[in-house]
């Protein structure tokens, strides 16, 4: 059985239904993943700051939306656009945190999206995702160099 980390390890992205064939899951369905684009794969620090997101992303939507597999569209649409922001970004690998960040390059209906999926998924993920919680909280200390 593959995890979410081994999805992503092998260059992974979006959630796809497939059926579970394990553990008598009688037809429930889990995620597969796409490709994630080169410039995130490239770099460790971006991969993780991917998976964070995900994550994030995946609790809001199965806690508040409940789809039966994946992400529901709204929540796989802003997923896209958060993964395209990522590899688009000017900072590359020496990426802030997005709140740290002084180009702040979401629209603002999407922004607002990321802080309603933040505010509710953030303290949760300690219990869920503490490891990815903890270097999340350490690379909020990352600052820009000025080149």
């Amino acid at each position: 059985m593959t995890t979410d980390a081994d999805n992503v390890r092998a260059g992974s992205l979006l959630p796809a239904a497939r059926p579970n064939t394990g553990n008598g899951a009688h037809g429930v369905t889990r995620p597969t993943q796409q490709p994630l684009p080169p410039a995130i794969s490239a770099s460790k620090r971006l991969t993780r700051e991917w998976r964070t997101m995900a994550a994030m992303v995946r609790r809001y939507c199965q806690d508040r939306h409940g789809p039966a597999t994946g992400l529901c569209p709204e929540c796989r649409g802003l997923l896209e656009y958060a993964t395209l922001r990522l590899d688009r970004c000017r900072f590359g690998a020496e990426k802030p945190t997005c709140a740290n960040c002084p180009v702040h390059c979401y629209q603002r209906d999407r922004r607002e999206q990321m802080r309603a999926v933040m505010r509710y998924a953030g303290p949760r993920m300690l219990w869920q995702h503490p490891i990815l919680s903890l270097r999340h909280w350490l690379d909020s200390f990352r600052r820009m160099t000025n080149d």
